[in-house]
């Protein structure tokens, strides 16, 4: 498979920013089919077969995120008498916008990435094969946002690594507050005390 991951056209980045966006990736089998066509574009019954569903299940969650703007037609072609689309997604990263969530914009209740990859790292665990970490520290809101710019980095090269092994691997990452972690005093309160 050539280097130019999928093999159309398509915006870095878009920004979703209405309800029936998000609950259209808030779907299983719909970000799976979002996935697949990271690789390449693909018809209805490529999309099919592939997810082992019936193709009027799989049309109707194709037209789900067309609708949503989240796929598209790419190309078509003449099959006998019928014309056989090609869809594509719009563009190689989705991402809820914080304007939304910061204007009350909820999220569905089972939008979690974390959970989904938790589920889908449950046997390269098992395996020994589930390379992963957990950090935490105290910075600022500015130096979280800063970080997290040069992760998404990483995330738009891994989403451009061309679609060559035999295995599909799961890529997760995110920064999030925690509130209720223990932190240390300030340096010279603990002397104090003692």
């Amino acid at each position: 498979m050539s280097s130019n991951t999928p093999d159309y056209d398509l915006d870095e980045t878009v920004e979703l920013t209405t309800a029936e966006q998000v609950r259209a990736i808030s779907d299983p089998l719909r970000t799976t089919i979002l996935g697949l066509l990271h690789e390449r574009a693909a018809t209805v019954t490529e999309l099919a077969a592939a997810v082992e569903r019936p193709k009027s299940t799989v049309a109707h969650h194709v037209a789900v995120l067309s609708r949503a703007g989240l796929l598209r037609v790419v190309r078509t072609r003449r099959v006998r008498a019928v014309e056989e689309r090609f869809y594509g997604r719009t563009a190689r990263m989705f991402f809820v916008g914080l304007g939304r969530q910061k204007a009350g914009g909820a999220l569905p209740p089972d939008f979690n990435d974390f959970e989904v990859a938790a589920r889908e790292s449950a046997a390269a665990h098992e395996s020994g094969r589930l390379r992963q970490f957990i950090r935490r520290a105290r910075i600022s809101e500015e130096q979280a946002a800063e970080f997290w710019e040069r992760v998404e980095q990483v995330i738009h090269e891994f989403d451009r690594l061309p679609r060559t092994g035999e295995t599909v691997h799961g890529f997760a990452v995110g920064v999030y507050p925690i509130p209720d972690y223990p932190t240390l005093p300030p340096t010279g309160e603990s002397a104090e005390q003692d």
